[in-house]
């Protein structure tokens, strides 16, 4: 299992997670299993966006003598009802009566990850402000029962709007190939140029984030629904994710035991079952010309890492103070590109990679 460190903190978080939303369909036994197999097999990173209460008493149960093993995110402002179906809310006494519930089924006394919940429309944003929400996470964090605040949500305006009061240290977003090239749901929201710019000003400014709807609602694992007509594995998409700036951690969802063991092929994975490049023949116009750091142009014959060059290149134009430094120590530059052309053939996005190293070689200072 890899492991990456969130920025503001340090912490370990590996880059396979696991999300909650659809455990519930598994029996309080079945989940208490699947929760610990994933912490022996290196998981250590939860969502609990459950899609019912049910999953929280047996997920404590699996993280007893284990807490500090485990990091989760829990959200406030999602609710459940009478029946213990999921819901979500405003109201700040349903919220912390909600909260008080869960880390009591939890049995644990901290939160790693208190997210205010689905901060995807303006009204939501005003609206943890003005019911007290935002100062009564922000209270937790001060008196040590959060460690981190973070929110989730789909819409590149909005998010920036909560990166801006400079509260959170990470960032639920919805990643995977159809919303950035355009072809996603009512949930893939913003161009590809908006997504691609806040992804980037998340790791210039040190955000860390944890992915959402990896696999497009399961629509991209099959010919039939991908919006491409063309299906993508676990592990393709799994890759696309974790390539993108500031990306921590993937957390799809499981709903059982054959769920799980299908996610932990992902480590052992060779890279060849997670190439993504096919996708390059779904490009639209806006991102034609626009590296992902994929590398499916690799090998370079000189040794450039052709994708991280790009991406300090482009972290350095939105801001990141850090670029240039963590581009100064590579071993390998964009000044030694010889322009034998084999990135240009390879590219699936149709960057002209020649004429990027020599542009990205010049605004470094080392102009070939």
């Amino acid at each position: 299992m890899e492991y990456r460190k969130l920025p503001r903190g340090g912490e370990k978080i590996c880059t396979l997670g696991l999300g909650t939303s659809s455990i519930h369909e598994s029996a309080p036994d079945e989940i208490q299993a699947i929760i610990e197999k994933a912490i022996d097999s290196g998981i250590n990173f939860f969502d609990l966006a459950a899609g019912s209460n049910r999953m929280f008493e047996p997920f404590g149960k699996s993280i007893k003598g284990k807490r500090e093993k485990v990091y989760f995110q829990l959200h406030f402002g999602a609710v459940y009802k009478e029946n213990g179906e999921y819901g979500w809310s405003r109201n700040l006494t349903e919220i912390k009566n909600t909260f008080e519930w869960e880390m009591k089924a939890l049995g644990t006394d901290y939160v790693d990850f208190g997210f205010l919940h689905c901060i995807d429309e303006e009204s939501d944003f005003k609206d943890v402000i003005d019911n007290g929400i935002f100062d009564y996470v922000k209270g937790l964090k001060d008196s040590g029962i959060v460690r981190h605040i973070g929110f989730s949500s789909h819409t590149p305006s909005v998010a920036n709007m909560m990166l801006d009061t400079g509260i959170a240290d990470i960032m639920m977003f919805s990643i995977n190939p159809a919303y950035d090239l355009e072809c996603g749901d009512e949930y893939g929201i913003g161009t590809t140029v908006e997504r691609a710019e806040l992804l980037k000003r998340c790791e210039a400014e040190g955000i860390g984030i944890s992915v959402m709807k990896p696999f497009h609602g399961g629509q991209l694992l099959s010919d039939e629904t991908s919006p491409f007509k063309k299906a993508l594995t676990r592990n393709q998409c799994i890759q696309y994710c974790l390539d993108r700036p500031a990306v921590i951690t993937v957390v799809p969802g499981v709903r059982n035991m054959s769920d799980l063991t299908e996610l932990l092929e992902y480590p052992t994975s060779a890279s060849s079952e997670r190439d993504y490049s096919l996708i390059g023949g779904f490009t639209p116009q806006a991102a034609v010309g626009n590296c992902v750091y994929c590398n499916h142009c690799q090998p370079c014959p000189v040794g450039i890492d052709i994708g991280i060059v790009n991406k300090y290149y482009d972290l350095a134009l939105v801001g990141d103070n850090m670029a240039a430094n963590h581009y100064d120590k590579l071993t390998v530059k964009a000044d030694a590109c010889i322009k034998c052309g084999h990135c240009d053939k390879r590219c699936p996005f149709k960057v002209k990679q020649q004429s990027k190293m020599k542009s990205i070689a010049e605004y470094f200072g080392k102009g070939v």
